[in-house]
């Protein structure tokens, strides 16, 4: 039974959100939410990247140590042994090696990173090796294996 007690308004009916800085009869106060004096209270305050309230910020207390060169190339790599081992397991079609079938057989993790070969272990099996760079004894232990080496600019 309805009585004026029990009466409510219908689910959805009342939606409106309350209307900061319509003064104290609001029901967010004189100061809108905001607080009491200080830099946030003013209108227009914005925080710069890193601020930590006049304290001194992270990145000028940690010491700052060495030289990043911005221009090192990284690369991935693989070592003549690894090669040997793959062209063992009859991997290789033709025994050509790039970075592609490298990539493809899960030899080397991605595919945009440049190749080196470096020369670790031993290799008889003549390959055709495609790399961005490759150690100077890599370069000599494929070539004397029988194997052709050829730089990938």
């Amino acid at each position: 039974m309805k009585h004026v007690g029990n009466i409510k308004y219908a689910d959805g009916a009342k939606h409106k959100n309350k209307r900061i800085g319509r003064g104290p009869g609001s029901g967010h106060g004189g100061t809108s939410t905001r607080g009491h004096k200080g830099a946030q209270s003013r209108r227009n305050y914005k925080t710069k990247r890193g601020f930590e309230g006049g304290q001194m910020p992270l990145q000028r207390r940690v010491p700052k140590f060495g030289f990043f060169n911005r221009f090192r190339v990284e690369y991935q790599v693989i070592n003549v042994e690894r090669l040997q081992e793959l062209a063992e397991a009859n991997v290789f079609e033709n025994g050509n090696v790039n970075l592609d079938t490298l990539y493809k057989i899960g030899a080397v993790s991605k595919r945009t990173v440049p190749l080196k070969v470096l020369g670790n272990g031993d290799i008889t099996a003549p390959l055709y090796i495609v790399a961005n760079k490759f150690s100077d004894v890599a370069k000599q232990k494929i070539e004397s294996a029988g194997g052709t080496v050829t730089i990938h600019e």
